[in-house]
């Protein structure tokens, strides 16, 4: 089945609780929920360019993203340096930091494990930035 890409996803407004919950201490909770919440808009600025991925390996685990993370990418974007962006490197998809090192560019892992792939005029190509990650917490 071919992509299909819209530029009207479909809302699903969720209830949203206004309060912040503590990761520290428990405190009373507030008893109301605060309205609806569609992630579509919070998550997902322009729809026709964005596409979802999954993470796999552990290359960006030290700015948290994780194997199994859902990557949101928008390739409307420009990258800049600091980016975190998905790219093509010799035919091979990989999620990296794009950094500007003087006159070269290259895409940095965030685990220093892994080596830095310094990038040519030819045999790269961006297919985006990462705007966010989701990262599941339940296995059910």
């Amino acid at each position: 089945m071919p992509l299909r890409f819209t530029s009207h996803p479909s809302k699903l407004p969720l209830t949203f609780y206004a309060m912040k919950v503590p990761a520290g201490f428990p405190s009373p909770a507030e008893d109301h929920a605060e309205g609806k919440l569609d992630l579509n808009e919070h998550l997902v600025r322009r729809p026709a360019a964005t596409y979802f991925v999954r993470a796999d390996g552990e290359s960006m685990r030290d700015i948290g993203i994780f194997s199994d993370d859902l990557l949101i990418v928008d390739r409307s974007i420009e990258p800049s340096s600091g980016d975190v962006v998905i790219a093509v490197v010799n035919g091979d998809l990989t999620v990296k930091k794009l950094i500007k090192r003087q006159q070269n560019w290259a895409l940095s892992a965030a685990n220093p494990s892994y080596d830095d792939i310094l990038l040519s005029d030819s045999g790269f190509d961006i297919w985006g930035v990462v705007t966010h990650s989701i990262r599941q917490h339940c296995k059910s």
